[in-house]
């Protein structure tokens, strides 16, 4: 079925499920009747940009009213915002993979506690290019760490698990078909490395800290491009691991 697939026996037995950081919860709200019908689910880092894309959406689907006023669902924390357009829901992820993967499993438990089936989500947001033009857009086939490898590594207690960062190759094909209908910017699939941090994490040369010199930024830089990296951001691997582990078609989509 389509149904999201969480992975955790526990969750059976509590009497109440609390979405701490989108002030949700099971006894609270009722999951079902708000968020059941909803198909698709994008997420990126800036809640103000957020609300502009459900703002968009609601335009696009030609939804009753302006949009001006969509309200945050989450409004009661500040840690997280989101809107909902039509079956869109419009969802902020903070920076980088510790904040998204918070969000992403209190977004999953929300998926399966409304039942909702067949959603697709993708994260949509900013990257740093890697020998492409300024303004292209890159669909993830892959999302690579650091060493250029498909995988999330996550300590878990005192052990390191290590999981699979595949993206629906099925939602990379359906995107590219779709770019070719947008002619304003180019389109490409490539690999998206994930790192842990923004400055040293990705070579860049002027942070607090920096421990390399530039001839070895730029042959590392090579390295990636050789191995397929296209674009470089911080949260990609973790969120290709979690929804691939809970059975959602997902895909990363950045400029």
């Amino acid at each position: 079925s389509g149904l999201v697939h969480i992975k955790n026996p526990h969750l059976d037995s509590m009497e109440e499920d609390i979405l701490y950081h989108l002030d949700l919860g099971t006894k609270t709200h009722n999951l079902p009747a708000m968020f059941g019908d909803i198909k698709f689910v994008c997420v990126g880092g800036s809640p103000n940009r957020m609300r502009v894309f459900a703002r968009f959406m609601h335009k696009e689907l030609g939804l009753a009213g302006d949009g001006e006023d969509l309200a945050d669902i989450c409004a009661g924390t500040d840690r997280y915002a989101m809107y909902r357009a039509g079956p869109v829901l419009s969802i902020s992820h903070g920076m980088g993979i510790p904040s998204i993967s918070i969000m992403l499993h209190e977004l999953l438990k929300l998926l399966h506690h409304a039942k909702c089936q067949d959603v697709t989500i993708i994260r949509i947001g900013t990257s740093g290019g890697l020998g492409i033009e300024p303004g292209t857009v890159v669909i993830t086939d892959t999302a690579v760490d650091s060493f250029f490898k498909p995988r999330f590594e996550q300590v878990v207690l005192d052990d390191v698990v290590v999981r699979s960062t595949e993206l629906d190759k099925d939602l990379v094909k359906e995107l590219l078909a779709c770019s070719k209908e947008i002619p304003d910017f180019l389109t490409l699939i490539g690999h998206t490395m994930c790192t842990y941090d923004f400055y040293e994490g990705q070579g860049r040369l002027d942070g607090a800290l920096c421990s390399f010199s530039s001839e070895k930024k730029l042959e590392y830089l090579k390295r990636a491009y050789n191995a397929g990296v296209r674009n470089i951001e911080m949260e990609s691997t973790a969120f290709a691991a979690l929804c691939g582990l809970c059975g959602l078609k997902g895909e990363c989509f950045c400029i």
